[in-house]
């Protein structure tokens, strides 16, 4: 008669511990309602979603990640990073399967443990208001471009630490000052910073490694603006722009350069489309590269696979509010998150594997 109430008991526990463990379990990997807000992918396949899903009548953070491609999803610790209100972008940025930011371009967060924690980052000696635009690592290190305003006179400076650390502080003899500044960094085949103000200061360096930086002439010529890609194929390509609105309302003036290695000399290659307002820039190859702008509530993908010479435009018309995170993580796949969130039209990301000739929508679940 004792084996029988043993197995009674074991099965009454088992039963109970099913019970409290039941509702997890039974949580969906993509949540009803998730909007992506933000993409970083280590490599092709290899990838991050940082997005929200409605919860208690907010927006609650939900951090995806796959290893093939989009095809299956795990769920990961989410930083505790609110959706602004004032539609500033959240960008998330992995640096391999333990490091990771995320900023809404005035609060910063990171984990060293892959999500299972994240910690606030102070940005030392920066007084608000301000705003983060990029952070990238190289060589075990991270650097971010931040751009202070004041009345009438801002600064851009370029910021740095250790991967993984909860501070991040000015790098000395890189800054500039004046009525309107603003930066660009890449990395991949070394470290490239550019800082610009008033569409007539321009500095550029180049590093190696990350800790010795070298002056260069600017990649770009007086009265435009760098947007930066990394090293490709040992040549460096860059976006030069003019003011936004130029020459007409919703466009910009832009050509892209190429330099026949890090530090070189930059040389026109090829005039790109005008339509739209820079969002990004990002090069697969010295051939292949694509820029995203955003103009009269359309989103507009304009993509070379000659060097420039000729381009090809998709339009994405269903929401038209804002492109980010665009990116090659390698062998010509690229990605581009369209919209937020909590926009009207929600938000989506958007996938090529033929460097930027055909883009098809990455679904979730």
């Amino acid at each position: 008669m004792r084996t029988p109430r043993r197995c009674a008991l074991l099965v009454s526990v088992l039963a109970l511990l099913a019970a409290f463990a039941s509702p997890a379990a039974a949580e969906p990997v993509i949540p009803p309602g998730f909007q992506p807000a933000s993409t970083s992918w280590t490599g092709p396949g290899t990838g991050y979603v940082l997005g929200y899903a409605p919860c208690a009548g907010t927006w609650c953070p939900v951090l995806l990640g796959t290893t093939d491609a989009g095809r299956h999803w795990r769920r990961l610790g989410a930083p505790p990073m609110p959706l602004p209100d004032n539609h500033n972008h959240v960008a998330l940025r992995a640096f391999g399967d333990r490091v990771a930011y995320v900023s809404d371009g005035v609060h910063v967060r990171t984990t060293r443990d892959g999500g299972a924690t994240w910690q606030a980052v102070t940005l030392a000696g920066a007084r608000e208001p301000y705003y983060l635009s990029k952070i990238a690592e190289t060589g075990g290190r991270v650097f971010a471009i931040l751009t202070t305003y004041g009345e009438g006179r801002g600064s851009t400076l370029l910021y740095s630490a250790t991967a993984g650390s909860p501070v991040l502080a000015p790098v000395p003899g890189f800054a500039v000052s004046g009525g309107l500044t603003y930066g660009d960094l890449a990395v991949g085949g070394g470290l490239q910073v550019a800082l610009g103000a008033d569409y007539g200061t321009e500095r550029y360096w180049t590093s190696r490694d990350g800790t010795r930086f070298t002056p260069a002439e600017p990649p770009c010529p007086d009265g435009t603006v760098a947007s930066l890609a990394g090293v490709r194929e040992q040549q460096v390509v860059a976006l030069c722009s003019g003011s936004p609105g130029s020459p007409q309302p919703g466009s910009t003036e832009r050509q892209l350069r190429h330099a026949p290695r890090l530090g070189a000399k930059f040389g026109d290659d090829g005039v790109a489309p005008f339509a739209g307002i820079n969002q990004g820039f990002a090069a697969a190859s010295p051939a292949v590269a694509t820029v995203a702008a955003v103009g009269g509530g359309v989103g507009f993908l304009h993509s070379t696979a000659d060097g420039g010479r000729t381009w090809e435009t998709l339009e994405l018309p269903d929401r038209g509010f804002a492109l980010t995170d665009l990116d090659f993580p390698g062998r010509g796949t690229g990605v581009v998150v369209d919209g937020q969130p909590d926009a009207d039209g929600g938000s989506a990301v958007y996938r090529t594997t033929d460097g930027g000739h055909t883009w098809r929508e990455l679904r979730f679940g």
